[in-house]
Order: structure tokens, then sequence, then C-alpha cells
């Protein structure tokens, strides 16, 4: 059917210039680390005469790579008021402009002889991302119908698993991950930016930004009509219709009034949980132990950066697999179940590491929990943690959720980036035991407090939350004040 393939096309267009620039760009920058390094060096030794001291160059390196969650930080920030005021299709499309600029900079950064070049350039591909991952969510959600609303917005997640993998694949050494390669790998993501500035034109913006936010009701018809062909509109034209007239008068919100707004107390909590959990679940500190644990199962060394390929290939079978069955098993049991296995999972893998040396098949279950770890990621807490603002918040403050939960994912992301290596010298093998406290409480709190959000309608979902957030005022029985004291004296 066209209108199938015009959201299929649609998804396609904003996720591989969106967040598969996330997944991509954090895994080209692991091959080329030693010889970006030694440029580092080579550059300063011929500038000042004397080479830089080994944890000086160091230093300048987790520079170069924390520039990226402090871009992406950044990115979250600004993705709120650009797709407030530019809407949710022009913002992705003017956010490949700072892809571009990081590829110019990182691709010529050899040839000017400047180090600083890559750092600034990790920070503009940084701030690129920020913006997808916020958006583009938001974005798909917003254009798919309510059946289908939590696997397209779930494809997010797929994309970032995609550009994962083929990060990690384009950074092998037969292909652009070589000595005289590495300029051209760190610039490769302007290919995937093209792509997206040359098809996403093409396609409708979201419905609802359409109506809701700019009252254009004429546009809001031909973009659905677009993206569901000649299917009846008039029943989710009606929904949109009441929604619109439910947030009438008001304005997008700031993310500071989310905190203020008592109405919002749940939803806000919720994403703020689930946010911080999706980072500090220990899901990617887990490729950081990936080789070594190869190493010791006997994998030889240059054979290992195939071997983690299969971790981002895992990621990338769970989150197809998850965008399936999102909408007929609904949101809780993925996010429940994902957490629980993730709890499990980390503490067979502190047992493991903790007999590598004692039990001769010990790196090899060492290795399955690596493996299970990020199949578990993948089921749930991936993509799910995505979609979930979308649903929970209305129009008017959708975007600034956004903005919080972006905020938090990087600021996590740098978190963990800067303080693991510390937990890994404090508790050895038994280095997961934060992460295994972070999942354990996640699933207490989805299991007890986050209610469903399957197959219902933002009103629908606004209305539930409504429920709980003013719950105390609404029990049966409770004192309700001079009224009752007024009845007493009759």
């Amino acid at each position: 059917q066209l209108q199938s393939k015009i959201l299929i096309l649609t998804i396609c267009a904003a996720g591989i210039g969106g967040t598969f620039q996330y997944g991509y760009n954090i895994s080209i920058i692991n091959a080329p680390t030693l010889y970006i390094q030694t440029f580092m060096n080579q550059t300063w030794l011929e500038r000042t005469g004397a080479p830089l001291e080994s944890n000086m160059v160091l230093l300048l390196w987790s520079f170069t790579v924390s520039a990226y969650p402090l871009g992406g930080l950044t990115g979250a920030v600004v993705a709120g008021p650009m797709a407030i005021m530019l809407g949710r299709k022009m913002s992705l499309l003017l956010n490949n402009v700072f892809v571009i600029i990081a590829a110019v900079l990182s691709g010529f950064s050899r040839v000017a002889k400047s180090f600083e070049m890559i750092m600034l350039s990790r920070f503009f591909t940084g701030v690129n991302a920020g913006v997808s991952m916020s958006i583009q969510p938001m974005y798909l959600a917003e254009s798919a119908p309510k059946k289908l609303r939590g696997a397209v917005a779930l494809t997010s997640a797929s994309f970032t698993a995609l550009g994962l993998v083929l990060g990690q694949v384009v950074g092998l050494r037969e292909l652009l991950g070589g000595e005289e390669s590495w300029p051209f790998l760190l610039a490769s993501n302007v290919v995937p930016a093209l792509i997206q500035l040359t098809a996403l034109p093409w396609f409708p913006e979201s419905p609802r930004y359409l109506l809701i936010d700019c009252g254009d009701e004429e546009s809001c018809i031909s973009a659905l009509q677009k993206l569901r062909g000649n299917s009846d509109l008039s029943a989710e034209l009606e929904e949109m219709l009441a929604e619109q007239a439910a947030v009438k008068g008001q304005r997008a919100k700031n993310p500071w009034e989310l905190f203020q707004n008592h109405s919002l107390r749940w939803q806000l909590l919720s994403i703020v949980v689930l946010s911080s959990a999706m980072q500090l679940c220990g899901n990617d500190s887990m490729y950081f132990y990936a080789a070594y644990v190869f190493k010791e199962a006997g994998i030889p060394q240059d054979k290992i950066p195939y071997v983690v390929i299969g971790t981002g290939s895992c990621e990338l079978i769970t989150s197809v697999t998850c965008n399936m069955v999102i909408d007929y098993a609904g949101r809780r049991p993925l996010l429940l179940g994902g957490y629980i296995l993730m709890a499990v999972w980390a503490v067979v893998f502190m047992v493991a590491l903790s007999q590598q040396s004692q039990v001769s098949w010990m790196p090899y279950l060492s290795m399955a929990c690596i493996f299970a770890y990020i199949l578990s990621f993948g089921i749930g807490p991936a993509g799910v943690t995505g979609v979930l603002p979308t649903e929970v918040f209305d129009q008017m403050s959708r975007p600034a959720a956004y903005m919080i939960c972006g905020s938090l994912l990087w600021f996590n992301l740098f978190l963990v980036g800067t303080a693991f290596p510390f937990i890994v010298k404090s508790l050895a093998h038994f280095c997961y035991i934060p992460f295994l406290v972070v999942c354990i409480c996640t699933a207490l709190y989805v299991g007890f407090f986050l209610p469903e959000t399957k197959g219902k309608s933002f009103l629908e979902i606004s209305e539930e939350f409504k429920k709980r957030n003013f719950r105390a005022g609404t029990r049966p029985g409770c004192y309700k004040g001079p009224e009752e004291i007024k009845s007493t004296t009759l």
C-alpha cells in the first residue's frame, strides 16, 4: 500500500541522518584511538620541539572523547526551542549543518596539523546527535497512527544500533580504520547527513505539529493524507482536534515549568528515572570490557574487532525484534523484563570475572554474559525509553520533556565515562554492583508506578496520569473541609 510505503520511507529518511549518527559516531572513534594519540604527540613535537608526556596525551584524548557528550548536552538543550520554532522536520534538516562542519574539521585536521580541530569536530558531532535523539522520536511518534505509534517511534533505537554496527564495520583496518585513512573515517559521517538532506524534504511535517502548534488544519489534513493514503481520517483528526482543544490558549512550556507543575509530577518522575537508568545501567560499560573478556577467552588479538561487531549486532537484532512486539506486548513488560534480566546477568558477570583465573571455562561464561546483557538492554530499555516522553506528555510539554530527557542522557553518559575507570579500580571484579542497584531500582519503579500506554490516545494517557497526580485529593471518604462541618451543624 502506498501510505505504508510513505510512512516507511519517512522513518528511513528521518533515521539515517538522525539517531543513526548517534550510534555511528560513538563507534567510529574507537578504531583510530592510537593513531590519533600518535598524531597529537607528533603535532606537539613539531610545534614545540618536545614530545608530550604520556599522561598529557591521555588528558588530551579524554578532552577529545568528552567533547562528544558535551556537544550532546548542548544539542539536547537547543532541541526543544528548535522543535517549537522550526518544526520537527525542519529541525532535523538544519541539524545536518553541525555534522557537515564536523566532517570538514576532522577531514582536514591532519593536513592542517591541528588536533584541536578533532576536538571541535567531536563537539559538533555531539550537538547533532543531541538534537536528533530528542527530535526524531518526537517527529515519528507524532506522525504515526495510534496502533503503530510504539513500533514507529522505536525505530529510533534500531537506527542507533544500526549506526553502532556500521561504525564498527567501517572502522575495521581493511576499510577506513588504517593509519592513513583515519581522517576519512571521522569525516564519513557526512554521507548519512547528505542522504537525509536529499530525502527528507520530500516527506510531510508532523501532522500534530501543524494542527496544534501552527493551527494549520489544511496542512495537517494534507500531511495525514500523504501518510495514511485514502483511509478514513475522521477518527484520527477528531482525536487531534480534541487534543488541540485541551491545550487551547497554552504556549509551549519551558523545562523548569514542568518541575513546577503538579499535574505533571508522575510523568516527569517517570522520564527522569528511565532516562537516567538508560545510561546508568552499565550497557555502554560492557563494550569497555568486551575486548578484555574476548582476549581472556582465547580469541586472537587481531580477530577481536570482528567479534566486537557481534556485540553491536546483538543490540541491532533485539531492537528490531522489540520493534515488532512493542505494540502487542506493551511498554511495561519490555522495560520490566529488560531491567530484571540485566540485574541477573550483572550478578553472573561479576561471579564469572572473579573466578576468571581459577576456572578454565569462566572466560566463556563472561563472554556469554556480555552478549546476554546487551541483548537484555535491547529488549526494552534501549528503545522504549525514547518512546515514553512522546506518549506521557501533551503537545505543549513534549519538547521541554525531551530537553530534560536528552540532558540527563548526555550528562549520565559523561558521568559513567568519567567514573567507570575509577569504579573498576576500586571495586575490581565487582565493578557492576552500582549498575546492579540501578537495574533493580528501575525494575521496581516500572513494576509499581509506570502505567501501560499501549494502544491509548495521548488524551487517554494524560487522563490516566491526571488521576495519579491528584489521587490524594480525590480519595473516597477523605476530609473535605468546611462543607462537612457545615453539614454536621444542621
